[in-house]
């Protein structure tokens, strides 16, 4: 068998995979992602050369929700040029024995192993998990170091820093219960002490909030100017609640805070996540799903408010895929992005795209 005919025969095995892994999908219980809901929404690739690098994304198993590489790569396959993407953290195949602090130390491993395989060539172009960002403890304070160590030393060359999600909120704690965060942590001398290290090693640190607490991250990245902060979301536009009906309000107090955190010159901003189940800005409860001018249109003025206060070279497009697919597929929300930067510059949509992740994340993958 010559290369030309092994090169083949690895690429009709990669697809019958896929395949399969749909098939199961399919067959598996209800998960939050309606697959025929999507599919009705077909549309032609823009931009299709442009190089992105996607600095958001997940991969699970979880009870009635599987997305692992096959499922991604159906996503990233789908037309856009997606050369490297960023894995992040999501509480995901954590080890099952051993100090509490270190179980998320399996989960940077399994992003490693699948790192490697898509480093092959094997699966394709794209990059997977070039980048990742693991969970640490902050509230160990000085006690993370050696849980840090750790998570580098599983992630090798390809670990870049550390995700721990603070998202709080009186009425939301109450319609969206998460017993591992609390009011303030932000502020907490030991959060801040084990942000501190962090930063020490030259990682990132990844927060996941609510939009009534970006204050409290424009207070946590001056006290601490030397930690790479990114902020997740555009900051997590609450729609939950009395907050639904409230978006010109919620709007306004959002806007003001984001102009106030772009200040501080050691924050990056990532540019999604509107889609997810916790805003008044996803498409999951639509009759048909959103086309991709639909999408760009309602993100718009979030888009803009950021890109105009950070600048591109530090706002970065995420697909926060599973997660906003709910709301649209992967080919219509890269549409919306390019959509939604035209009339950049070459440079500002180098950043956009790539570039700015590319820097936050420190990634040798695209020019």
């Amino acid at each position: 068998m010559n290369r030309r005919e092994f090169s083949n025969l690895l690429g009709a095995a990669a697809a019958l995979w896929s395949q399969r892994a749909y098939a199961q999908q399919q067959a598996a219980p209800s998960s939050p992602i309606r697959r025929e809901w999507l599919d009705r929404r077909k549309e032609p690739i823009l931009e299709p050369e442009l190089p992105i690098i996607d600095p958001h994304h997940h991969l699970w198993q979880r009870p009635g929700w599987r997305y692992l590489l096959d499922d991604l790569l159906l996503d990233t396959g789908s037309g856009h040029n997606i050369v490297a993407t960023v894995y992040m953290e999501a509480s995901s195949m954590y080890r099952d024995r051993g100090p509490e602090e270190m179980r998320p130390v399996g989960e940077v491993e399994f992003a490693n192993g699948v790192a490697a395989m898509c480093d092959s060539g094997v699966f394709g172009k794209t990059r997977v998990a070039a980048g990742i960002v693991g969970h640490a403890d902050m509230t160990l304070g000085s006690r993370v170091e050696p849980v840090l160590t750790a998570l580098m030393r599983a992630g090798g060359d390809r670990f870049r820093g550390i995700r721990h999600g603070v998202s709080w909120e009186a009425e939301a704690a109450t319609l969206r219960p998460n017993p591992s965060t609390r009011a303030g942590m932000l502020a907490d001398k030991k959060f801040r002490e084990g942000l501190a290290v962090v930063g020490r090693l030259d990682l990132s640190y990844d927060v996941s909030l609510y939009h009534t607490q970006i204050g409290e991250v424009a207070e946590l990245a001056s006290a601490l100017p030397n930690t790479r902060i990114v902020l997740n979301h555009v900051g997590g536009v609450l729609g939950l609640g009395s907050y639904r009906s409230k978006r010109d309000e919620v709007f306004a107090r959002w806007s003001s805070s984001i102009k106030a955190l772009a200040a501080r010159p050691n924050v990056f901003v990532k540019l999604g996540g509107l889609g997810q189940s916790y805003t008044s800005l996803r498409f999951d409860e639509d009759a048909e799903p959103p086309s991709s001018e639909m999408v760009a249109a309602r993100f718009r003025p979030y888009i803009e408010i950021c890109i105009t206060a950070f600048g591109t070279p530090r706002c970065m497009f995420e697909s926060n895929f599973p997660v906003d697919k709910i709301s649209y597929s992967y080919h219509v929300f890269w549409n919306a992005c390019k959509l939604m930067a035209k009339g950049a510059s070459n440079t500002e949509k180098t950043d956009l795209f790539g570039g700015a992740a590319a820097r936050c994340y420190r990634l040798n993958v695209i020019g």
